[in-house]
């Protein structure tokens, strides 16, 4: 695979990658394969290929056009997953039950409340869509609190729901009955084939999770509407046995209802390392998962312009917000329920900047890295450039 190389472009969020044959251009108004004639040599757009560009709108920022709505139903998880961001440090004992945030539990007095300061923040950003988002700990260890929050925010406004969950707990009833109160979607992860999964998402009380998930997804199928988001952690531990994982998923699942995200385990700062470097090696590798995963017929997320987070990247809530399940205001889902962390409540609303300085931080602030910015941003942009290169050749770009 060829090198890539990244500029900064005149609008915030515009990407322009080169690939092995040309460059791809990635704006807020959707992308474009660029010629190489239409780039300078030192990686710039030619005037008449960027006048092009804005002619056709894709550098056009489109608006958001529903709230986001972020809600912890439990801070409680069934699973001591080692590199946890909600952990707070690591099991002193060695086993699977890390420390973790504090205890909190979606209550009906909550969603009240939840739902109330939702009400107010769409009509103060005049929207009239709901994007909700449930998350925890583990969701599902709190089910009658997903399906209340369901209901309840159907009654705002147009709803899109989805739910972020390790997917032990979700039977084909629970799945059926999240289902018929609005959800559409779960994202459920994988820590490569059975034999790496079972060894680092480990229930807490013991034993591996990766059958019982497969049985509940693929079950859950069958019976709801259901689409779901593989997201596959990859860290040394698990890198060898990913290409069985695609395999095993492609013969268990309906590749047709899945789409598959790859992702380079993070470290935030509780004792847990990722040994793989953002190298030529794993650029291959995210690249040839992904093409492997098109042909298997899953879905494959197309590279987009980088987008600002509607709750983290404006400091006054105004597009989203992020709520623990004791009502609590965090800046992100990465700091909810982290001490320290409040930027207010839903009862209260939001504090004041000064108030909120050094607490609001954006997604992957906290995460800490071997090796600098440039080296992980170019490493993003080539195995992008791959993946966008992939989805052209089989036709899956729309």
């Amino acid at each position: 695979m060829s090198g890539t190389h990244s500029v900064a472009l005149p609008t915030a969020g515009a990407r322009l990658i080169r690939a092995d044959r040309g460059w791809w251009f990635l704006g807020g108004g959707g992308y474009a394969r660029m010629k190489p004639g239409q780039v300078e040599s030192d990686g710039t757009l030619r005037p008449s290929a960027e006048r092009y560009l804005r002619e056709a709108g894709l550098y056009d920022v489109r608006p958001y056009n529903s709230y986001s709505l972020t809600v912890l139903t439990s801070t409680d998880c069934n699973l001591g997953c080692g590199y946890c961001f909600q952990n707070t440090a690591q099991d002193p004992k060695g086993g699977a039950r890390p420390p973790r945030i504090k205890h909190a539990r979606l209550t009906h007095e909550a969603i009240d409340q939840v739902m109330e300061f939702t009400r107010e923040r769409m009509a103060a950003a005049e929207m009239d869509r709901l994007a909700l988002l449930l998350f925890g700990g583990e969701p599902l260890l709190n089910p009658k609190g997903c399906r209340e929050l369901l209901t309840r925010a159907g009654e705002l406004g147009q709803l899109t729901a989805s739910m972020t969950s390790n997917g032990v707990l979700l039977t084909p009833l629970i799945a059926k009955e999240l289902n018929a109160a609005g959800l559409s979607s779960v994202q459920v992860t994988f820590d490569g084939d059975r034999a790496d999964h079972d060894t680092i998402r480990i229930r807490r009380s013991g034993g591996g999770t990766f059958d019982v998930i497969i049985s509940n997804i693929a079950r859950a199928i069958e019976t709801t509407s259901l689409r779901w988001m593989l997201r596959v952690n990859v860290s040394h531990l698990n890198q060898p046995g990913m290409d069985g994982l695609l395999e095993r998923l492609g013969e268990k699942l309906d590749p047709s209802r899945c789409g598959l995200h790859f992702a380079r385990v993070g470290d935030v700062g509780v004792g847990y390392a990722n040994n793989l470097m953002h190298e030529d090696g794993l650029v291959s590798d995210f690249v040839r998962w992904h093409a492997r995963a098109l042909e298997l017929g899953f879905s494959v997320a197309r590279p987009r312009a980088h987008v600002p987070c509607q709750a983290c990247s404006f400091a006054d809530g105004r597009y989203g917000a992020v709520v623990n399940a004791d009502g609590v205001l965090a800046s992100c889902w990465e700091t909810a329920g982290k001490p320290g962390m409040e930027v207010g409540t839903v009862a209260d609303g939001y504090l004041g900047a000064e108030e909120t300085e050094g607490r609001w931080v954006s997604c992957h602030d906290h995460y800490q890295y071997d090796e600098e910015a440039a080296v992980r941003a170019s490493f993003q942009d080539r195995v992008d450039a791959g993946v966008l290169d992939c989805l052209n050749a089989v036709g899956r770009l729309g």
